[in-house]
């Protein structure tokens, strides 16, 4: 859902005075808080003292907010279907008063290039937000709770003294969090676009985003009614747009006359107004800990979510109800305080990484501007990656139907069934079983376990599989279990396997991955210890720099340039050996902290030669071994690079970086970039979630025009079929799926009810292409129902 409140509270709006108290001892906590102080009398902090009150009426709870209750900064919210079911059931009068004051629609408009793309389905619910502030001011003095507005809140040291339970709900410039800094510990992060709050005064009739390209930049509307005869309207922008088209030295007036003029044609020509709105940033607000002693903090004070996903009045109102709800089932303050961040904490780090979505794709419009209309709006309509395809397609099949013939899906083909071809390689589908390594060789050779593990996923249906990281020398394994392609044996090893994976599962793509350990070799096999060195039995190592991966690892040597052609040679002869075995696709590994990988990033690469320095001296190696290994691999058969796209860590490979490294690689013949990140240095802090590295292969695709595997938590057939259709990538490589269902692909094909080209399953398991049936689980439903 969207919403324009909650998320961001405008500077100078509601929020208690600062203050420079230091945090106190925590005081002994009482088991049942019968006096309750909230700071900040918005939505969340209302919200909480009415259920706070209704489940136990003889608490004394006191609001202080600093604005006059007519005061709004905003103008319309939007709650989702699940935020006002646990209104229903926690607070039916607020719910029934709610219900009569909201708009409903169903419809998502999106203009781009004069061209409007509507999807329906989608179920909105919005009101004035100054009359959901007077329903929750109504229900407040209903219940007896103290209101105190046009007074600021005594010192937060002074109320956790005073009260038993004090409940920061003071927003985004929190002042309780700020005087108890040091024990939340919050992380603010300002974001890379402008925006202002506004209305018009006519209700759209539909969610509307619409895209201007200005001769200063690209500006966005985002729009949506609020009450019958009104709409919120929000326009946003890069910094450096803001800038260029003057808004930065405009007064108020100009601003919104302005606005008004660049979107005059979703506006119908009409003006926009203002309640005290100005431009912001936006602030994403995270903290490591929500409560302190007898303090907790609720809504925007503890976290914020981006405005384009709506999030913030509801999270504001999801805490209320999670607060009040453990405050009554656990027996006192310090466990229900715990319970309730537990409890919360997830579902808002889940929101966080979709609303971080959301914003990125929106700071980063330009990109996909020039996709087909349609492909442009399912782009939009799925980036936070709550709406997936398969929603989508349930929302609004016309619509979802149009992208998929547009995007060239054969009927009732789901887009990861549609086939990829690369120089003479066409893949039947867009799965990709991603490189894992096993640890399971013998002296660099493969045996039974790969020729299993392997041709096991083979006949699982993935268009590509691909092999672990096939070291080019014995000094160059990551492990001792690792595979190798440095001997005749190993060859042969692995020609039994891709002989037994285009036998028996034909259509199937087999590939290699070739690469060095650098300064992360000498290691113990992953289930002894990972990145540990070995207890004896260790081998020299050699790094672009002598930097150890871990401070107590091994230093490597420095390579030297003989060195250097030395390994260069290593890399080819490896090529050749793989061409000989019969893989169909090579990938050098540029990534993790490898060798080559080594030489890229600043952080490990402290050369002062030719080969260090500045970001070309840095690619000039990995681009010898790839133009040396491109020479001798056949001329129609692809090559892949996997390059970390961000090392995670401050001073390292940015996303800047990344794409310039990708150009480079495709400059020389790369035919895909496989775009993973991190693991380069070992004190790296990654934004793990769902499809989190993603964003960096959409960045990639379209800036350095080169087609890409994408990587990284994609665990559903439908995050694939989001993810190809929206054109964020070309292909998708799974890894974790397919240890856990080795037949991955077919079932996701079974699933949709596929059956054509590009899902075949082999002649010997025909029989189990659809689910087996289960015991029955439903009970035959009473026929007759008679009263008493």
């Amino acid at each position: 859902m969207f919403s324009t409140q909650g998320t961001a509270t405008p500077p100078g709006a509601r929020g208690t005075a600062r203050s420079t108290t230091t945090a106190p001892h925590p005081p002994k906590l009482p088991k049942h808080p019968q006096r309750i102080a909230i700071t900040g009398g918005g939505p969340g902090g209302l919200y909480t003292a009415v259920l706070l009150k209704r489940l136990a009426p003889d608490r004394q709870i006191t609001v202080w907010e600093r604005n006059a209750p007519e005061d709004t900064f905003g103008f319309g919210v939007v709650l989702s279907d699940e935020t006002l079911g646990g209104i229903e059931h926690a607070d039916p009068e607020v719910y029934e008063a709610l219900q009569q004051a909201f708009v409903h629609w169903d419809d998502i408009d999106i203009v781009h290039r004069n061209t409007l793309q509507t999807s329906g389905g989608h179920r909105f619910a919005a009101l004035e937000r100054h009359r959901l502030l007077e329903i929750l001011h109504d229900r407040c003095h209903s219940l007896g709770v103290d209101l105190r507005f046009r007074t600021e809140a005594p010192a937060p040291a002074r109320l956790a003294e005073t009260y038993d339970l004090v409940v920061a709900a003071d927003g985004v410039h929190s002042t309780t969090r700020e005087a108890f800094a040091d024990v939340f510990r919050p992380r603010i992060t300002e974001h890379r676009c402008r925006y202002i709050w506004l209305a018009a005064d006519f209700p759209f009739d539909a969610f509307r985003f619409e895209i201007a390209e200005t001769e200063h930049g690209v500006m966005q509307l985002h729009g949506y009614p609020y009450s019958t005869d009104a709409s919120t309207v929000i326009v946003e922008m890069r910094e450096e747009v803001w800038r260029a088209a003057g808004f930065n030295e405009m007064d108020g007036t100009e601003s919104i006359e302005r606005c008004a003029k660049i979107f005059s044609d979703a506006l119908g020509g009409r003006p926009l107004k203002s309640d005290n709105s100005t431009w912001t940033t936006f602030r994403t607000v995270v903290n490591d800990r929500w409560s302190h002693g007898n303090i907790v903090l609720l809504g925007d004070a503890a976290h914020t979510a981006h405005f384009s996903i709506g999030s913030g009045t509801k999270l504001a109102v999801e805490d209320a109800l999670a607060l009040a709800a453990c405050l009554d089932e656990q027996p006192d303050l310090e466990t229900a305080l715990a319970a309730y961040e537990a409890e919360r904490r997830p579902v808002v780090a889940s929101t966080q990484r979709a609303a971080r979505a959301s914003l990125e794709w929106f700071e980063n419009l330009p990109l996909h501007l020039a996709q087909p209309p349609r492909q442009f709006a399912f782009n939009l309509l799925t980036r936070s990656r709550r709406v997936t395809h398969d929603n989508l397609r349930l929302r609004d099949a016309r619509f979802t139907g149009a992208v998929e013939r547009e995007f060239g899906c054969p009927p009732g083909t789901p887009p990861m069934f549609t086939p990829f071809r690369m120089r003479g390689l066409t893949l039947r589908n867009r799965v990709v079983v991603s490189p894992m390594d096993m640890y399971s060789a013998v002296d660099g050779v493969p045996g039974d376990f790969h020729l299993v593990h392997l041709g096991a996923r083979a006949l699982g249906g993935a268009g590509l599989v691909m092999t672990e990281m096939v070291c080019v020398s014995p000094e160059g394994r990551i492990t001792p279990g690792c595979a190798g392609l440095y001997t005749g044996r190993q060859t042969e090893a692995w020609r039994r396997i891709t002989d037994f994976v285009h036998d028996r599962a034909p259509g199937t793509a087999i590939g290699v991955q070739l690469g060095h350990s650098g300064r992360k070799g000498s290691t113990k096999l992953m289930w002894e210890g990972m990145d540990e060195p070995l207890d004896d039995g260790n081998w020299p190592l050699v790094a672009a720099s002598p930097l150890p991966y871990r401070p107590d690892g091994q230093v490597p040597r420095e390579l030297s340039r003989a060195q250097l052609t030395d390994m260069r040679e290593q890399f080819t002869a490896a090529a050749v050996r793989a061409a000989r075995a019969g893989f169909d696709l090579l990938e050098l590994h540029c990534a993790h902290g490898y060798l080559l990988s080594g030489f890229l990033s600043p952080l490990t690469n402290h050369r002062t030669d030719a080969y260090g320095g500045s970001p070309e001296k840095r690619l000039r190696f990995p681009l010898e071994v790839f133009d040396a290994v491109r020479a001798v691999w056949p001329g129609d058969r692809p090559m892949t690079v996997r390059i970390s796209a961000t090392d995670w860590a401050e001073g390292g490979t940015t996303a800047d970086d990344a794409v310039a490294i990708a150009r480079a690689f495709a400059a020389h013949g790369a035919d895909a970039i496989d775009v993973s990140t991190g693991q380069v240095v070992a004190d790296e802090t990654p934004e793990f979630g769902r499809s989190y590295q993603t964003p960096f292969a959409d960045r990639i695709r379209h800036e350095a025009g080169v087609p890409v595997i994408a990587v990284g938590a994609i665990s559903s057939w439908d995050d694939v079929n989001s993810l190809i259709l929206a054109g964020r990538t070309d292909l998708c490589a799974l890894a974790r799926p397919h240890l856990y269902d080795p037949h991955w692909t077919l079932h996701a094909a079974a699933e949709q009810g596929y059956e054509g080209p590009g899902a075949v399953w082999p002649a010997p398991y025909r029989a189990g292409s659809r689910r087996p049936r289960t015991g029955r689980t439903d009970a035959p439903k009473p026929r007759l129902s008679l009263g008493s």
